[in-house]
This record gives C-alpha cells, sequence and structure tokens, in this order.
C-alpha cells in the first residue's frame, strides 16, 4: 500500500524539482527526503525518479503518480475540514501570506481578531507577484492575499482555489506636508504635478505602470524621476522632501503622519485587493475564522482610508 506520508513527499518534490529544495520546504534532511522516495518506488513496484550523480528527475510512472497524490492529498484535506467541521472548533495552525503591502497592513487586525482563539495558531508571512495563490495552490499556505491590477476577476478554471474580493484600492498622491500641492484648500495644480521631481518605483513593478499612465494622462515629463524598492520607502522619501509620487492608497495604512494625501485627476488606475483560499479548506473552522478576520480586518482599512480616496 502507497504511504500518504511519502505521496507528500513526491508531490512536493514535482515542485521543487530537487532532493534538497524538497527536503528544505519538509523541514527533512536530503538524505532522509531520498530514502522516503526510495521506499517509495519499492512500493509502487517501478522506478519514480530518474537519478544522476548531480540531479533527479520524475520518470514517467513518477508523473502519473504525482498527479494521483495530488488528487488523494486534496481529498485527505477535504475529510479533515469535514472532521474539523464537525468538532466546531479551530485548531492547530494557519499560515497566511501577502504582498508586503497588505501583510503589513493586515497584521494587526488579524493578530488581535485571532487571539481569542488560543487553539489556533497564526503564521503571517510577506511574499511577492503571483507567488500567493501558486503557495495556496500547492497547500504551502492555507490564505494569501493578492492584488490584481488588470480589472478583471479572477477565475481559476481547475476549481481548486476561491477568491474572494476584500476592496478596491486606487493610486492616491502623497507630497510633502510642506508642499505647494499639499493646500487641501486648493484644486491640484497641474503644470506643479508636471514640474515635480517624481519618485517611482523601478519599470516592471505594477504600481510602476500605474504611475507612468497618471504621468500620460496629465501629459507629464518631470524634472526628475528617481526609482526606489517598495513603496514604503518611497513614502519615507516623499516625507522628507526628496519628490513627489503615486502610490496604491493601502500604503498609507501603516504611516501617512509626514505626508499629504490627495485624490488623483482623472482616470486613477487601482488595483483590486482578494483573499485566496483551497476550495478543500474552507470548510475548516480555523479556515473559516481566519477568512472572516480577513474580511474584518479589509472592512476596517477600507473605512479608515476612506478620507484619502474621496
Amino acid at each position: 500500500m502507497l504511504d500518504l506520508r511519502r505521496l507528500r513527499i513526491l508531490y512536493e518534490f514535482s515542485i521543487r524539482r530537487t532532493i534538497a529544495g524538497t527536503a528544505d520546504a519538509l523541514g527533512y534532511t536530503a538524505s532522509a527526503v531520498s530514502q522516503q522516495l526510495a521506499t517509495l518506488e519499492r512500493e509502487a513496484g517501478t522506478p519514480l525518479l530518474d537519478r544522476t550523480a548531480r540531479s533527479a528527475e520524475l520518470t514517467d510512472a513518477g508523473k502519473m503518480l504525482v498527479g494521483h497524490a495530488e488528487q488523494i492529498l486534496a481529498m485527505v484535506e477535504a475529510a479533515e475540514s469535514v472532521l474539523q467541521e464537525q468538532a466546531d472548533l479551530p485548531l492547530g495552525r494557519v499560515v497566511v501570506t501577502g504582498f508586503p503591502t497588505a501583510a503589513v497592513a493586515f497584521a494587526p487586525t488579524l493578530a488581535h481578531n485571532l487571539r481569542q482563539h488560543p487553539t489556533l495558531e497564526l503564521i503571517l508571512r510577506q511574499t511577492r507577484g503571483a507567488n500567493g495563490a501558486r503557495q495556496v495552490t500547492r497547500a504551502e499556505v492555507d490564505i494569501a492575499l493578492v492584488d490584481d491590477w488588470s480589472g478583471r476577476t479572477p477565475d481559476d478554471q481547475s476549481g481548486v482555489l476561491r477568491f474572494y474580493h476584500l476592496f478596491h484600492d486606487p493610486m492616491v498622491l502623497v507630497v510633502p506636508a510642506d508642499h505647494a500641492l499639499a493646500d487641501l484648500e486648493r484644486p491640484l495644480d497641474v503644470p506643479q504635478l508636471r514640474a515635480a521631481p517624481w519618485l517611482t518605483t523601478p519599470s516592471g513593478e505594477p504600481s510602476r505602470s500605474a504611475t507612468d499612465r497618471i504621468l500620460a494622462e496629465i501629459d507629464a515629463t518631470p524634472s526628475a524621476t528617481m526609482e526606489f524598492e517598495g513603496l514604503s520607502t518611497i513614502l519615507s522619501l516623499v516625507a522628507r522632501g526628496t519628490g513627489i509620487a503615486a502610490v496604491p492608497s493601502l500604503v498609507l495604512s501603516t504611516d501617512s503622519s509626514d505626508v499629504v494625501c490627495r485624490p488623483l485627476p482623472g482616470l486613477v488606475p487601482r488595483r483590486d485587493v482578494y483573499a485566496v483560499a483551497r476550495a478543500t479548506s474552507i470548510r475548516r473552522p480555523s479556515i473559516d475564522i481566519t477568512l472572516r478576520a480577513v474580511h474584518t480586518a479589509a472592512r476596517e482599512l477600507r473605512e479608515s482610508l476612506a478620507h484619502v480616496t474621496s
């Protein structure tokens, strides 16, 4: 009979592609992973990996078994969810990951709301780009906070994932507190916007593309364009008078005390923020409660940022 724990190791190997990577992901030694996979091959009665001195790859039989393992592991998770639902008690660890701005913004409310469930352990991590949804699909994390700039509702054709829309996050203008554009009693002066030095994220970042669209909208060629990694870095430089910037409003949820925020003119780019979870896990009390806490945090953030975006 095939061992479930070894099937999980084989499935992880199909994602990591190396014995060392699989060992790191699962917290095993490389030799232990090799031994478990060798035992699984004996159980299966056929080679599952083609090994060389430097690498290992799945055989055709290995690839076929990985497909079955993925289904089996999903069914086991679904069964565990039903059993935990019957118990009606949030137990164990829930791993939540989010793009950097969201991880920081959601952390206080999540930690506070989940503290009342002592049998539940929250692990909150940062991730980048589209990694969050992939990590949920691979069962590396339970819930991911992801952003989408396309304006289209995400659709997982496989049915593995569930997407929960949390809020729209428009770009807003941030300027130093002593800047001429900081006077909220006056309309935004477009020539001043055009003339000011702008701070942006590097080319290829979604927020950079949004800033470029804003500059095109006002027909601006800034006197200087300075690129920095990280929206929080840009916010701190604006506060120090280095220039002005357009940032997603969510960035202001952590610290906006030294800058003035203003809505932008014209058609303003925005991103949509979603929570993502596996369909097989959402009935687990621990996941359900954590998703509820995520929605509560999102509502509080929407309310706190309403004055910035209107």
